[in-house]
């Protein structure tokens, strides 16, 4: 079942990002679940999740942005797809984008965008598939300094 993410979703998604990003630090002052809370409280922000057999299997988060630019119609950026590790290349990931997109698009988005740092053929093969082209535009990512102190 395609759905949005619910309040008590919170410890799979985690799980599900720690596949994503097994090297980030364990949070442990409840930043990540107040973070949570606001990206299920906010409209325009939508964090997905693909359920099986009562178990989270797969999540996506789009945020739609309002814009001034082509008639005022908005954009999506769509960030942390994430299908868990066992069930990889069983079809879940392109369920969960395509109802991802259908939101963007019902949201009356002109476009949607996502970045990857996976150099992994088959997850560009992967993106291809669902419809997003690496040929249109260029991606620049720019990070904060780090802090000598």
């Amino acid at each position: 079942m395609f759905r949005a993410a619910r309040p008590d979703d919170f410890a799979q998604i985690i799980r599900l990002y720690r596949q994503l990003n097994p090297d980030d630090p364990v949070v442990d002052d409840g930043s990540d679940e107040a973070a949570f809370a606001q990206i299920v409280g906010s409209p325009g922000l939508h964090l997905f999740v693909l359920e099986r057999d009562g178990v989270v299997v797969a999540t996506t988060y789009l945020n739609v942005i309002p814009n001034i630019s082509r008639s005022a119609s908005p954009y999506a950026v769509i960030e942390n797809v994430v299908v868990e590790k066992s069930r990889r290349g069983t079809g879940l990931g392109r369920q969960i984008m395509a109802g991802t997109l259908q939101a963007a698009w019902d949201a009356g988005c002109y476009k949607a965008m996502l970045m990857t740092g996976s150099r992994d053929p088959s997850t560009h093969a992967f993106y291809r598939a669902c419809g997003f082209s690496a040929d249109v535009k260029t991606a620049y990512l720019a990070r904060p300094p780090r802090s000598t102190s």
